[in-house]
């Protein structure tokens, strides 16, 4: 493999990651995309802890009704998806409840987000924004967009094949 701007950003490529921005355009977003199917509401069942070894680790439990997917996140982010679901607010605002302000003072609202891809057990999301009569797409880590979804009270989707694809 060469200098990372000569990488081949090919989703197929198991040896190296998707770049954030892993799509050239709008129509290889939706080819990719397409391959995972279509979008399936979820909500949060919770944030759950485990433990093994003196090591804990956090994630978010999402649920179709039908099925679960499971994603490990940080300690912030736990406390960040956490909040909002047992109905509490910090003191001070944490970063995801500035992010709100901020967005409502340019007088965009999010609308939903969407959960839309997998590589090496690694997620990632977009966030739906109107802006002006424009919708606007924005790439997230998963557990921001979850935080920023619970917020906002938007629904929150997952491409049907990364269920499947959760334990590869």
């Amino acid at each position: 493999m060469g200098m990372p701007d000569e990488r081949d950003d090919n989703p197929d490529d198991l040896e190296s990651p998707p770049s954030f921005f892993p799509y050239g355009n709008e129509e290889d977003r939706l080819v990719r995309q397409s391959d995972l199917g279509e979008p399936v509401e979820v909500t949060v069942e919770g944030v759950f802890y485990a433990e093994s070894n003196n090591n804990v680790q956090r994630f978010v439990l999402l649920s179709s009704g039908e099925k679960k997917l499971a994603i490990v996140i940080g300690l912030a982010e736990a406390t960040s998806i956490s909040l909002p679901l047992e109905g509490n607010q910090p003191d001070r605002p944490m970063t995801h409840d500035l992010m709100k302000v901020i967005v409502e003072r340019l007088e965009a609202e999010v609308t939903r987000i969407l959960i839309d891809d997998i590589w090496n057990k690694t997620y990632y999301a977009k966030v739906y924004l109107m802006f002006d009569g424009e919708e606007m797409e924005v790439d997230a880590r998963p557990s921001d967009a979850i935080a920023i979804a619970l917020r906002w009270d938007v629904p929150i989707y997952v491409l049907e094949g990364i269920f499947d694809r959760q334990d590869d």
